[in-house]
């Protein structure tokens, strides 16, 4: 922008009208910085064309309203002459503006096209480097599938008859593990599976936990075939337990889930009654790197409130699936 200011034709124009000049410069450089905290890349990718046809009229306008400013009028010893010149120079001066306005547009698109996507290529690296490392966990601790699940089966038969609290407990935390290991290598999966996973993750917390803690789930979908990336919401509901469940004092735990028309919203809420001091110096980590997952998985179309208030801990994640998990697309895009 300086360079294309002082080889530019502003030295001329603060010549004949510094006011001119100033406005001239104050008004490209409002257009490069518009341009970069309105994220156009953003808009033109989601195809918001509205919003951009509305932005692009509001540029034109003011672009045109610039070339109107009054210039100072020549003066030759020839009326007609210095009538003459002056139109030709203000002609000059408009078609100026109007080739630095372009100029000036087209480089900061360029640059916030790039931007973008570095942006997308380090969000997607993160998403990938995560999902190896949750790999090469699962490889490391990885024991047979088919040994572990006949283990189980052996060992459920022990039970049967022994206490129905074992036999719910049992049977669930063998449901966790299958979910665990068929999700483990999918890209999305029903979000109907997603609310029996939370669900059965739920009651195998409530059996340890006997009567003290209360949990109010609130689960509503439209369409439970929407694809949904699997465990996303594991975090949040593994430390609503973690920091506001308890065995021996009474306490209150939510967890809502709703879909309606493609857009989700997911809320959790719990006291912090224990462990206080490394609920605030985990917390930050865990909802960072959430957030990094979030961001590579659903760029742009999502939301996450975090708030932490008078002994509460509440999370709101708000997520439009309507470009990701369509019941038109197979789970495991």
């Amino acid at each position: 922008m300086p360079l294309l200011i002082i080889l530019g034709p502003a030295q001329y124009w603060w010549r004949i009208s510094p006011v001119f000049a100033c406005l001239a410069i104050a008004y490209l450089y409002g257009c490069y910085f518009i341009t970069k905290i309105l994220h156009l890349p953003r808009l033109i990718l989601s195809k918001s064309y509205y919003k951009l046809g509305g932005l692009a009229l509001v540029f034109i306008l003011l672009t045109y309203l610039l070339t109107l400013y009054h210039l100072p009028e020549l003066d030759f010893v020839i009326p007609s002459m210095s009538e003459y010149q002056t139109r030709l120079r203000n002609y000059n001066v408009t078609i100026t503006v109007w080739l630095m306005f372009l100029t000036v547009m087209c480089y900061s698109l360029t640059v916030a096209f790039i931007k973008e996507l570095y942006h997308r290529l380090l969000l997607q690296n993160i998403v990938e480097n995560q999902r190896d490392m949750a790999e090469l966990a699962l490889y490391k601790a990885q024991i047979n599938p088919h040994f572990l699940f006949n283990t189980l089966n052996s060992l459920y038969s022990l039970i049967i008859g022994t206490s129905q609290k074992a036999e719910d407990a049992f049977i669930k935390f063998t449901e966790l593990l299958k979910y665990t290991y068929t999700t483990a290598n999918s890209d999305g999966v029903a979000i109907a599976d997603e609310i029996g996973y939370i669900n059965n993750y739920i009651d195998l917390q409530l059996i340890r936990l006997d009567n003290h803690t209360t949990v109010i789930r609130d689960f509503s979908v439209d369409d439970d075939t929407v694809c949904i990336s699997p465990m996303i919401f594991l975090t949040f509901v593994e430390n609503a337990f973690k920091y506001g469940a308890s065995s021996s004092q009474n306490c209150n735990i939510l967890i809502r889930l709703h879909l309606d028309k493609g857009v989700l919203f997911f809320e959790t809420q719990n006291m912090i009654i224990k462990h206080s001091d490394e609920f605030r110096k985990d917390m930050p980590i865990g909802i960072d790197n959430c957030r990094s997952r979030l961001s590579g998985l659903y760029p742009g179309n999502y939301s996450l409130n975090i708030k932490d208030e008078n002994g509460l801990f509440n999370v709101e994640l708000k997520i439009n699936l309507n470009k990701y998990g369509r019941p038109d697309q197979m789970c495991g895009y």
